[in-house]
């Protein structure tokens, strides 16, 4: 047992308390202010809901709210197992077991993050509609001359929804729960099996309450996402809490109201939050470096292989081979597009925005998450708490949010120029990207804050105090241990921001300048006119712009286990 030197703790016990009254005060006032921005579309979103008459809300929770609550209920009860099965399942087998394919289906299993849901639900509803080739080969098998000889289920539904959504969005549990498994190592499994424990045992008794912390992280982030679509479930028929939303605005003109049923989804998920964060809230998993990680060692055959790689080709064929079989067949027709100017000015608009706004989303993640690390503060973390539900908002919704502050503040900006200078600056903020830019921050501050607060719990509360002790600045235990040990939650919360920033939809056609169109909006504008093969190239587009970031996070997260 080592021994600290005790002019060491001299040293060190003055100095942190020291620190504790200066640098972690500065640090805990800009944390706050960053907290604040990103908080401050909610706030607006509570004073425009408060605004709004107590009868608008006594026509929506008789008439619209019952219904709606029921079926988005369902729906997020549906997505969270389907979600947590297919990514617990599929990320155990590929970090446990050696079966044919295992290398590839490793990093395959994370290519259904790059398809969007609305675009999925376009193409899934092509590929299964009358004349799509499942039930045109159904007829030519079996000699049915129409849909009254035969029995097909609807994907127009609510079950139709969960698949599609499910089929999408389980990267976010797959990715998490197979770092934790990779991360850890083989030490607590190997030990069980050294116990007699079975390889169905270890997984119950062992990995799986290790992997409950990113499993929550990740069906939570495959929850919001689901809340707040709009363009599948609305394709679909799908009647939520979402829907409601735009309904009520657009339909009956009732923004008020609208804003009021967006604040009730916000209270939905922010009491689904404090549950699941109250159900472990003794938990403790802090998990050293794996002597090197050994994924795959036990070798399956027979039955046992096929079902190990049936398992994980299904989710594979649901979320990103069938919609790229139809965006690439829509696109084959429509390859004069290519040659179309505006779509490649879409497509660099769609790349430095969700780039920039990956940058600002992992850059203010951290400083809050390692705010709440150096401080301690509970103030801090719950002002980071708050900071992390833009995800549970629609984006229209959020984006008018970020209008009324932004748009404030350009009319106060350009009445004081013109006072003062008689010079006109317009609209500075809401007239350019960077509007965009913050309602995307603020949209995925969730997904990033996640990964990075992933990453941290990994890691020793310890490290910081004996960086300290060694005589390190808080600047240099940041930047030569903390940093380098959270390198790889870094890189995952960036591509993550980046890949979902590349097909936000909704606030970007609200808060996008004149002229200004991203890939989602060129998708948009085409399939509105009823015309999505016209529009089959952009999405296609949207969907090679994901699958490069996913396949270097699955590199990078590799890379760094192995070399544990």
């Amino acid at each position: 047992m080592s021994v600290i030197p005790s002019d060491n703790i001299r040293r060190f016990l003055p100095w942190r308390i020291e620190r504790r009254g200066r640098g972690d005060d500065g640090y805990l006032a800009v944390a706050f202010v960053l907290a604040a921005l990103v908080a401050m579309p909610f706030a607006a979103l509570v004073w425009l809901a408060a605004s709004g008459s107590s009868s608008n809300w006594s026509h929506l929770a008789t008439t619209i709210l019952p219904e709606a609550s029921r079926v988005t209920l369902q729906l997020m009860l549906g997505v969270a197992v389907l979600t947590g099965t297919f990514g617990v399942v599929t990320a155990w087998l590929v970090a446990s077991f050696d079966f044919p394919g295992r290398r590839l289906f490793s990093w395959a299993l994370v290519l259904p993050l790059a398809v969007p849901t609305y675009i999925a639900a376009y193409c899934f509803v092509e590929f299964l509609h009358f004349a799509g080739p499942v039930q045109s080969a159904i007829r030519a098998v079996f000699g049915f001359q129409s849909s009254r000889d035969y029995w097909f289920p609807d994907v127009r539904s609510l079950w139709g929804a969960i698949l599609i959504l499910s089929s999408v969005l389980y990267p976010y549990v797959y990715l998490t729960v197979r770092m934790v498994f990779l991360m850890q190592g083989r030490k607590a499994a190997d030990v069980a099996r050294t116990l007699g424990a079975s390889q169905a045992t270890v997984f119950l008794k062992v990995l799986f309450p290790l992997a409950r912390p990113a499993i929550a992280i990740g069906v939570s982030l495959a929850l919001m996402e689901s809340v707040n679509d709009i363009g599948a479930v609305e394709f679909l028929g799908v009647r939520t809490l979402t829907f409601a939303v735009y309904s009520t605005w657009l339909n009956r003109g009732d923004l008020y109201g609208a804003t009021q049923i967006a604040l009730l989804m916000l209270a939905v998920i922010v009491l689904l939050v404090m549950v699941e964060r109250f159900a472990r809230r003794k938990q403790r998993f802090t998990l050293g470096r794996a002597d090197r990680p050994q994924p795959g060692s036990e070798k399956l055959s027979g039955g046992r292989a096929f079902l190990a790689s049936a398992a994980c080709a299904l989710p594979i064929l649901l979320g990103f081979a069938i919609p790229l079989l139809v965006l690439g067949d829509f696109a084959l027709r429509r390859l004069d597009q290519l040659g179309d100017p505006q779509l490649w000015r879409a497509l660099f608009h769609t790349v430095t925005l969700a780039g920039t706004t990956g940058l600002v989303t992992v850059l203010v993640g951290f400083m809050l998450a390692y705010g709440v690390r150096l401080t301690g503060s509970k103030r801090l973390l719950l002002m980071t708490r708050l900071a992390v539900l833009g995800y549970a908002v629609p984006g229209t919704v959020l984006a008018i949010g970020i209008l009324i502050p932004l748009a404030g503040l350009d009319n106060w900006v350009d009445a004081r120029m013109r006072a003062g200078f008689d010079v006109s600056t317009g609209l500075l903020l809401t007239g350019s990207g960077i509007a965009i830019v913050y309602a995307g921050f603020v949209r995925f501050m969730a997904m990033g804050h996640g990964s990075l607060e992933s990453g941290f719990t990994k890691l020793s509360p310890h490290l910081d105090m004996a960086a300290r002790t060694l005589g390190r600045s808080p600047g240099a235990t940041l930047f030569e241990v903390i940093l380098p040990l959270m390198r790889p939650a870094l890189l995952t919360a960036f591509l993550l921001v980046f890949v979902e920033a590349s097909k936000e939809l909704s606030a970007t056609i609200l808060l996008r300048p004149f002229d200004f169109e991203t890939l989602a909006t060129f998708v948009y504008a085409q399939t509105s006119r009823s015309a999505f093969e016209d529009g089959a190239v952009a999405a296609l587009l949207i969907v090679l712009v994901g699958i490069l970031p996913v396949a270097i996070l699955n590199r990078s997260i590799l890379a760094e286990t192995a070399r544990g």
